[in-house]
């Protein structure tokens, strides 16, 4: 396994068996609260991400024994005139778009506190795994804003307008038994088991084709929102991407002859 970090508080691990990468939130002593500094991280490690052809799947993880994130930098933000919030927003949107963004599946491993910027982070991902210790939330119409990171558009399209209107404005709290009931994460797994679950689900999605994967990631975000037969257009374009490719003509050639595929990915 291979570690690169990015500024002080993001680091990205590439695992050699696989073909997975995690994306870690590595700044403990303020429970991975979202500053400046690590939004620009955070963009910088998803750019290289995104870019290495070599990974196939990415999984979102925090280093914080009590929490996945708890969002934005209150403390920093206090010292803020309106003139420094403002020159700070494209900084911290490069940080929730970048994974937002990213090319290939990404799963979040959510433990403890997943609050406003941070539960943002995992509704980013394409799967959030969480174990029992979660805790999850969209706060920030408690402290006179709203969810600025993808919140009021991602949160809807996971659990319906009506819930997601509820949970941002009451600004209430969730814990990881009614998360998943309520659909605001995809797997519970036992208490510390979030990134082992993750990193199976991704090495999983890994073992595909790397060409099918992308192309599948891009029909299921840009569909979203279309109406079916646009929709449809979408999946027929994103097919065709796939359908002359070299890991086409592998899968078929494995299959046929009953061995595991060599993605060429391309």
């Amino acid at each position: 396994m291979s570690e690169e970090r990015f500024g002080e508080f993001v680091l990205v691990r590439r695992h050699e068996q696989g073909h997975v990468a995690e994306l870690v939130l590595d700044r403990p002593g303020a429970m991975n609260a979202v500053s400046t500094e690590m939004a620009r991280s955070i963009a910088g490690a998803c750019t290289a991400l995104g870019e290495d052809r070599d990974v196939r799947a990415v999984v979102l993880t925090s280093t914080h024994e009590r929490a996945f994130c708890v969002g934005a930098d209150l403390k920093e933000r206090n010292s803020f005139s309106d003139a420094d919030l403002l020159r700070q927003r494209p900084v911290t949107r490069g940080a929730y778009t970048g994974v937002l963004e990213l090319p290939v599946p990404t799963v979040a491993a959510v433990h403890g506190f997943a609050l406003g910027g941070g539960f943002e982070l995992a509704l980013a991902c394409d799967v959030i795994v969480a174990d029992r210790t979660a805790v999850v939330g969209l706060p920030e119409v408690s402290v006179g804003v709203i969810p600025g990171g993808g919140g009021t558009q991602l949160l809807p399209r996971r659990v319906g307008a009506a819930r997601a209107a509820e949970l941002i404005f009451s600004a209430r709290r969730v814990e990881a038994v009614e998360a998943g009931e309520l659909g605001l994460v995809d797997q519970l797994v036992e208490e510390g088991r979030d990134r082992e679950g993750a990193l199976a689900l991704a090495a999983r999605i890994a073992g595909n084709s790397p060409v099918g994967l992308r192309a599948a990631k891009r029909a299921l975000r840009l569909g979203q929102g279309l109406d079916l037969r646009a929709g449809l257009e979408v999946e027929d374009a994103a097919w065709r991407a796939t359908a002359f490719s070299g890991d086409r003509a592998e899968g078929v050639a494995a299959f046929n002859e009953r061995r595991k595929p060599q993605w060429p990915g391309e």
